[in-house]
């Protein structure tokens, strides 16, 4: 579990669209550094330390798990991102974007690249103005008052205004969804990014007990002989496990990240039972299909049958090594056809097929981005 920590950023523009640098840089944080669950309103104020045309400042509350010295690394990224030009004078100027580190939980920091908290942060009504609207209890770590009482000992003369304009609030994933419910072919990658995203929102995990199921080794060996005891063994087992699991998602709200969708019992069943038994199954399965509760978002992760095929004989289970193309289309198609008829599901489909979302952070990006944008 990546532990995630508090830190309050103060944003500043006096140059081009002000209003539309701060949304850009409050979606860039709230993209690469966490999620953002306070922003200040805007305020308006003279340039401070020099004569230039006026400034919009807001503070933002967020939640990351990269460390100060990554923190600001990024920071910095996002402002040359935005066209941000530093000078290589020490003096104020002009800026599309500021964006500086103001406090960092309790944590009192002094390196070559970063100080904590701000030293100037006390001197500018224009940081505490917008940090105490968000932040009015929490308590300085060296001077030992909350953020209210600094605003009221602090000395600068500055005219800070209000502005009406608001800033957009990315909603994190955290608040969005109750249920994520992540899906894909044979070797697609659904426990890899289900594991990934548990780490990475301190989410509940469900992760299908295929390990435990007897039939399963059989089956690839008999299909005909150990299709139907494989499918209804494994529809009991997904009915049990999501009915116990998800009677929480009531009582405490948390997030739930499964690596399978009750729905897949069904289209494996289509492909691997005969007429008479797949009837029977069937009536089995709308029975506890209806009590099952639905995903709030349902991710299906597509890859081409040649990279599944290479990722199955790379994780090397020895009863999965016989698995053939035509097989793996066919579960691809009846996910599609599950997909297309399914109006009331909420569905994201991501092709990653060209990507390596485990071993490359961009590409866990994308597959971020993606499910934020669903």
């Amino acid at each position: 579990m990546k532990i995630q920590r508090i830190t309050y950023l103060s944003l500043g523009t006096n140059q081009g669209n002000k209003l539309e640098n701060l949304q850009k840089a409050v979606q860039l944080i709230a993209e690469k550094v966490g999620d953002i669950h306070k922003i200040a309103s805007i305020y308006k104020t003279a340039s401070w330390g020099f004569d230039s045309d006026d400034f919009l400042n807001t503070c933002l509350k967020v939640t990351t798990y990269h460390p100060p010295e990554t923190l600001i690394n990024i920071l910095l990224s996002i402002e040359t991102d935005l066209g941000r030009k530093r000078k290589a004078s020490n003096q104020y100027s002009d800026r599309n974007i500021d964006i500086d580190i103001l406090l960092f939980d309790d944590e009192i920091i002094f390196s070559k690249t970063l100080t904590v908290p701000h030293p100037k942060m006390l001197d500018r009504k224009f940081v505490l103005v917008p940090l105490a609207e968000i932040a009015s209890t929490t308590f300085h770590p060296i001077e030992k008052k909350q953020l209210a009482v600094c605003l009221k000992n602090c000395t600068d003369s500055t005219e800070v205004t209000l502005i009406d304009e608001k800033l957009k609030r990315p909603i994190p994933i955290a608040e969005k969804y109750n249920y994520i419910a992540i899906e894909g072919n044979i070797g697609a990658g659904k426990t890899s990014l289900s594991n990934m995203l548990s780490d990475e929102f301190n989410a509940k995990i469900i992760l299908e007990r295929f390990a435990d199921n007897p039939f399963l080794p059989k089956f690839y060996e008999d299909k005909e002989r150990f299709a139907f005891p494989l499918e209804m063994s494994f529809l009991a087992d997904r009915y049990q496990q999501l009915s116990d699991d998800l009677a929480q998602l009531d009582l405490f709200k948390n997030l739930i990240v499964s690596d399978y969708y009750i729905f897949k019992s069904l289209i494996f069943a289509q492909i691997t039972l005969q007429k008479d038994e797949y009837l029977l199954y069937r009536k089995m399965f709308d029975l506890m299909y209806k009590e099952i509760t639905k995903p709030d978002l349902y991710v299906y992760l597509y890859q081409n049958t040649d990279r599944l095929l290479q990722n199955i004989k790379t994780r090397g289970r020895d009863y999965e090594q016989n698995i053939e193309a035509a097989y793996l289309q066919k579960i691809h198609d009846g996910y599609k056809n599950f997909i297309s008829t399914q109006q009331d599901l909420n569905v994201v489909i991501i092709d990653v097929s060209d990507i390596d979302f485990v071993n490359k952070p961009e590409d866990y990006d994308f597959i971020i981005s993606s499910i934020k944008k669903a």
